[in-house]
C-alpha cells in the first residue's frame, strides 16, 4: 500500500532537522525556494534541482479534443503546461 505524501509541515520539520536549523527558518527557506521556482517557470524559464530533476514550462499547440460524454469534437486553444523531468540519479535510487 502506498504511503501518504509528506505534508508541508512534515517537510519543514525534516528540512529543519536535516539542515540543523529551527522550523521557522526552514519554513522560510522552503517558501523562498517555491517562490523562486514559480517565478522562473512562469516566466518561461527552467529550474534544475540537482539530484531531483528539471522543472520547466512547455507550450502545447492548439488541438482538437473530444468530449467523452457527448463524443463532440472541440477545438482547444494553445496553452502552457508545467513539466518535470526526473533526474537519473533519483530514478536509479528508486529502482535499485
Amino acid at each position: 500500500m502506498a504511503q501518504k505524501p509528506l505534508t508541508k509541515t512534515q517537510l519543514v520539520a525534516a528540512l529543519a532537522e536535516g539542515a540543523d536549523m529551527d522550523k521557522k527558518s526552514a519554513g522560510a527557506a522552503l517558501d523562498a525556494l517555491i517562490k523562486i521556482i514559480t517565478d522562473e517557470v512562469s516566466g518561461g524559464g527552467a529550474v534544475t534541482l540537482p539530484g531531483i530533476g528539471k522543472v520547466y514550462c512547455r507550450e502545447r499547440p492548439e488541438r482538437m479534443v473530444r468530449n467523452p460524454a457527448t463524443g463532440e469534437q472541440i477545438k482547444k486553444d494553445a496553452d502552457k503546461v508545467v513539466k518535470v523531468t526526473i533526474a537519473k540519479a533519483l530514478k536509479d535510487s528508486v529502482n535499485g
